[in-house]
């Protein structure tokens, strides 16, 4: 039998069930919600911090079974042949599951809807005719305002039924978006589904151009390692790492619609800033210097400079009797402390320790029975802390820092075979700041600040990180995230056709590489879902120029007339251009943003305040009142909307520092489009878009 849509239809029995189960499943899901709420724990925590964590525990129970109207709680259904992790009895039928974001139980704990996470569910995502993996029946459903108004059948193991792609599932895909991202349960596509499935052991990075998900696919496969190692990751910690506040914005609402609120999100530059305050700003050539790995060992190199050969003994004072060690054995000490590469703090603190362990055993060989707080007591002496703070003093990352980037001498010193005269020259401050307080650090010098740190103390490593749009990173940017990763593991996400900072990665290989993670998988993503086929084939026209060798996204989705290409007679009827191309938009459903050159923002704002449009920022969520966004070109990665007006393409590639960069950020700009594309110019368009 072929696959069919049945639409909403009174008298279509199998829809009046489906509907029927949808409401005794929001109705059981209300219970679960009911029974954490009714819970009373004051005769089960001893104190007062037991109760507040228990409330909190139970706070959170409470928020991940919200009942979201406009989500629907279950989006499929699988008809398994048998029994799932049974024999079929004679005569026996196979199991049916609804397939959702979250479990849902009945009164006697039965399942009413499985979670999208579970084994059982994973044949909703890969079973084909091909392989149909035990499943006879997958049913998909298609919802209007939360309402169930449809569904659609692929009988898997008919022979007769032809193949055809999903009319819900696209549907789903093409469907408006207003508000924030959402999550992809319904829609994810089996080489997504493997990768969100991937093992929490191992670091994945994924290639994948504009509309291929990748971005999804790195939120999905965090919600997917919190299913299937909660406990491990509770003790651990997750992070998302995207690249600006505006797009943690745009994507913060998916793990939460997936019942995960516990996941942090930050930006690189929150990880590294903790403690400086970013004030100040490079020259590319010189932000390009600071981010190179070379760094890192020009860093160590200073570090361990601190480290001073012993001169002189040490002779601790303890009633009458006098102990010392002498030079040679705080030699030996030292030479061990360098030898076994420790941490240059952990070292520190290890040395008062060494020396008076030495004493001690000079106590014991004269009859005496000193026990551990002599010990102690003989490294907090007066004279070990002295002979400690000469050999080997304590260190302050940011003054550190501070003395490379403004001491010639000391630079020169510990950059020598590393960093030519002229490299040393671009990154020494031509007014070097007075103290910590007073200098207005740079982003990148945040960045060394952080990895010195770390030669100083281990960074706290979390169980698995997420890093988005990752081929923009410099070298010391990629280790500032390994160290918060180190025991961990990773999925790192990112194009290296839309690399927009002159520090951005040219391979994948060198990126794990200063990760360290050079083992990871890379799996690459060609399949585009988001962006119209037409719109995809004129951006990917830049890629020889941009990424030479790198696949183009083949898009799965047709959409004639999806695409505009219209010259302006003269720069003065720009703007006038622009907020008709912004008004006809406006005409259909969804989010409209229209993304210009940095420097013409300002223009086009006033341009649209004057014919009464009010836009939103990059970041503001979207409302069905106010669905049009200002977009600088600079902001607009990661984001999507479904119509885009693009002003002046020649403005977005002059308005970045090499032609190159400026045509990456047009091919950012050019596919951020899911439904339709409007590309305005009043000058030539660039040779490869011509």
């Amino acid at each position: 039998m072929p696959a069919h849509v049945a639409e909403s239809d009174s008298t279509t029995d199998p829809l009046a069930h489906e509907r029927a189960h949808l409401a005794a499943s929001r109705a059981a899901l209300r219970a679960m919600r009911e029974d954490v709420q009714a819970l009373d724990i004051r005769d089960v925590t001893a104190n007062w911090v037991n109760a507040a964590v228990l409330q909190a525990q139970i706070d959170d129970r409470i928020k991940a079974l919200a009942d979201l109207s406009h989500t629907p709680l279950f989006f499929g259904r699988l008809d398994y042949l048998h029994p799932v992790g049974g024999e079929l009895a004679e005569g026996a039928e196979g199991e049916q599951f609804y397939i959702g974001r979250r479990h849902v139980h009945d009164a006697v704990g039965d399942p009413m809807v499985i979670d999208w996470r579970a084994p059982v569910s994973q044949p909703y995502y890969q079973a084909s005719p091909k392989n149909p993996q035990d499943v006879g029946l997958r049913r998909r459903f298609g919802y209007t305002g939360g309402e169930l108004t449809a569904y659609e059948d692929e009988h898997l193991t008919d022979p007769t039924e032809a193949v055809r792609t999903s009319r819900l599932l696209q549907t789903e895909i093409e469907r408006p978006r207003v508000g924030p991202m959402r999550d992809i349960v319904a829609t994810i596509q089996p080489e997504q589904d493997e990768i969100v499935r991937s093992d929490l052991g191992g670091t994945v990075c994924v290639q994948g151009g504009p509309g291929t998900g990748k971005t999804a696919v790195g939120l999905h496969r965090v919600a997917y390692l919190l299913y299937a190692h909660r406990d491990r990751l509770a003790r651990t910690g997750t992070l998302v790492i995207g690249p600006n506040r505006s797009f943690l914005h745009y994507i913060e609402q998916v793990l939460p619609a997936l019942g995960e609120l516990e996941v942090k999100q930050a930006t690189v530059d929150d990880l590294v800033t903790a403690h400086v305050e970013v004030r100040g700003t490079d020259e590319a050539a010189a932000a390009v210097i600071k981010g190179d790995a070379r760094m890192a060992q020009v860093l160590r190199r200073a570090i361990r400079s601190h480290v001073t050969p012993p001169t002189e003994p040490v002779v601790v004072v303890r009633g009458s009797r006098r102990w010392r060690v002498p030079v040679y054995e705080l030699a030996e000490m030292v030479d061990e402390l360098l030898a076994r590469d420790m941490r240059y703090g952990a070292a520190h603190e290890a040395l008062p320790q060494r020396i008076a362990h030495s004493v001690l055993v000079r106590m014991e060989e004269a009859g005496e029975a000193p026990d551990d707080r002599v010990q102690n007591a003989v490294a907090r002496n007066p004279s070990v802390k002295a002979a400690v703070k000469a050999i080997w003093p304590a260190v302050d990352p940011a003054k550190l820092v501070l003395r490379l980037l403004s001491d010639a001498e000391f630079l020169a010193a510990h950059a020598e075979g590393l960093l030519s005269e002229d490299e040393q020259k671009r990154i020494l401050w031509a007014k070097p700041a007075r103290s910590v307080k007073s200098v207005k650090w740079s982003a990148a010098d945040a960045v060394l600040i952080d990895e010195a740190g770390d030669l100083v103390a281990r960074t706290h490593s979390l169980g698995h990180v997420v890093l988005d749009e990752a081929q923009d990173l410099s070298p010391m940017q990629y280790r500032a995230v390994g160290r918060r990763c180190s025991t961990g593991s990773a999925t790192v996400l990112g194009d290296l056709a839309q690399g927009t900072t002159p520090w951005s990665t040219e391979s994948w290989a060198q990126a794990l590489f200063h990760l360290g993670k050079a083992d990871a998988v890379v799996e690459e993503l060609t399949a585009g879902f988001r962006v119209p086929r037409e719109v995809i084939a004129y951006a990917s026209r830049l890629l020889p120029e941009i990424s030479p060798g790198l696949a183009a996204v083949e898009s799965v989705r047709e959409s004639p007339g999806s695409l505009v290409v219209r010259e302006v007679a003269g720069a003065d009827a720009l703007d006038t251009a622009v907020v008709a191309a912004c008004e006809e938009s406006l005409g259909h459903e969804g989010s409209i943003g229209l993304i210009a050159a940095d420097a013409r923002i300002p223009a086009l704002a006033e341009a649209l305040t004057a014919a009464g449009h009010p836009y939103l920022s990059p970041g503001e969520e979207t409302t069905a009142e106010s669905r049009l966004t200002l977009v600088p070109a600079s902001l607009a990665k990661g984001l999507e909307y479904d119509y885009v007006v693009l002003d002046e393409p020649a403005a977005v590639v002059d308005g970045e520092p090499d032609e190159r960069t400026g045509l990456r950020r047009l091919y950012v700009a050019l596919t951020r489009a899911v439904s339709g594309l409007t590309v305005l110019h009043a000058v030539g368009l660039p040779g490869a878009l011509r």
